[in-house]
């Protein structure tokens, strides 16, 4: 099974913001981030999760999320994701990543757990780390899914 640890940051809401993301499968761990200049901690909370999923070599992977993200969990344990699907997303928020996340969801065998943000978990505080790392750089991205909705 592999691992999934993900956290996302925003500065102000909206804000610079980043996301940070650990994987780990037998043995081999490997880490990923990027930051933007605007937008928002829901979108970092998504897309770190995103980020993860397209990071797998193989498709039908057993994959767990560990995640702080109620947002993101809630929208698929809730089944708000299928109700936004069968509407195609009208009016609501962060559209483009939630289309990208359901693409890569469904080549893989999917579970989530949430775990409290900024309470000790080594790798969530590390997904934290990166993400603020990666918010704070000199160069940061431009979040087109966002900057296209505002």
């Amino acid at each position: 099974m592999v691992a999934i640890y993900t956290d996302g940051s925003s500065r102000g809401n909206p804000g610079p913001g980043g996301y940070g993301v650990v994987l780990k499968y037998q043995g081999h761990r490997k880490e990923l981030s990027g930051g933007f200049q605007l937008t928002t901690n829901n979108r970092m909370e998504l897309l770190a999760v995103i980020v993860g999923l397209e990071a797998l070599k193989s498709e039908k992977q057993a994959v767990t999320i560990y995640s702080d993200s109620k947002y993101v969990i809630a929208a698929v344990q809730e089944g708000w994701l299928l109700s936004w699907l069968k509407k195609d997303f009208k009016g609501k928020k962060n559209a483009d990543l939630w289309r990208r996340f359901w693409k890569v969801y469904q080549q893989h065998h999917v579970s989530f757990c949430w775990i409290k943000g900024h309470a000790g978990h080594v790798e969530n505080e590390r997904c934290d780390q990166l993400a603020v790392q990666s918010a704070q750089q000199k160069t940061l991205s431009v979040d087109q899914g966002y900057i296209s909705t505002v």
